[in-house]
């Protein structure tokens, strides 16, 4: 997968880096890629082991699931970052992941040291999780290899002491903040924090919907369950994409420049919505 395909990606499912065994079946499960977790998702007694173990576990896997393959490491300032810097040049070197999700990402230094480490071909995904990462955020997503954004949410309420109901409206701008600044970028649109009970469908739904409507191109998975309707979610619908092939048709029959369109005028950032939506629905396999 390219790094063009993981940017139209809508969900990225995260698996423990210490149960090898659900790596496949996470890369099975139809989402855009698999981020494999030495953070969050590992006790730090099994840090090492699991670190060790990752090598010769990805090395199984064909090619083209590698290649949907992110790794997240431990933040900067833990025990364990300097190690996982090391795995990740050793897995990127082999060609064994396509990129790093960074957390607690507070600076572009610590981008330029991670992209550094994982050579010119990975890309990175920071995780912005606390109040020093927002007001990095644009010197963040300016940073070398980095392709989209990713909201910590939690975290981010942690580090803040909030205590936000399910409507979360006191993180409205900070989603924004990571949207705009994905903008001025140029970055793929960024990806949404976890929805933590995969069992609440009602619940997903909605975040989902605000995802979207926020700006944000894709959400953060905890279990295979939630990777179809996320997808689903975020993707473009039938309406929005007769729009689209609408305007580029038009487009490419006046030769490129403005053109007008029942009645409404058709220019650069227009056509350019248009064929996101496209590239949208042309991702295949979902995710």
């Amino acid at each position: 997968m390219s790094a063009q395909a993981l940017g139209l990606a809508r969900t990225f499912l995260f698996v423990p880096a210490d149960r090898p065994e659900r790596h496949a079946r996470a890369l099975a499960s139809g989402a855009g890629a698999a981020i494999v977790d030495l953070e969050d998702a590992v006790a730090p007694e099994r840090k090492a082991a699991a670190r060790e173990a990752l090598p010769e576990v990805f090395g199984a896997l064909p090619a083209a699931d590698r290649a949907r393959l992110l790794l997240r490491i431990n933040a900067p300032g833990t025990p364990w970052h300097a190690d996982d810097l090391v795995l990740v040049a050793q897995l990127a070197a082999a060609r064994a992941i396509a990129g790093v999700v960074l957390p607690k990402a507070e600076s572009a230094g610590q981008l330029a040291r991670l992209a550094e480490a994982a050579g010119p071909q990975a890309v990175l995904v920071p995780l912005i999780e606390s109040a020093a990462g927002l007001a990095a955020i644009d010197a963040i997503a300016a940073a070398p290899q980095v392709l989209r954004l990713a909201f910590g949410h939690l975290d981010f309420q942690a580090d803040l002491g909030m205590a936000c109901d399910a409507q979360e409206a006191e993180l409205v701008p900070v989603r924004l903040a990571l949207v705009l600044a994905s903008r001025r970028a140029n970055l793929a649109a960024p990806i949404d924090g976890i929805a933590t009970d995969w069992r609440d469908a009602e619940r997903l739904a909605a975040e989902a919907a605000r995802a979207r409507r926020g700006g944000f191109g894709a959400k953060l998975c905890i279990h295979p369950a939630q990777v179809a309707p996320v997808h689903a979610a975020l993707g473009p619908g039938a309406e929005e994409l007769a729009w689209a092939r609408r305007v580029v048709e038009a487009v490419a029959q006046a030769g490129g420049g403005v053109v007008n369109l029942d009645g409404r005028m058709v220019d650069a950032p227009v056509v350019r919505l248009a064929q996101r939506l496209l590239a949208l629905d042309a991702q295949a396999p979902p995710g």
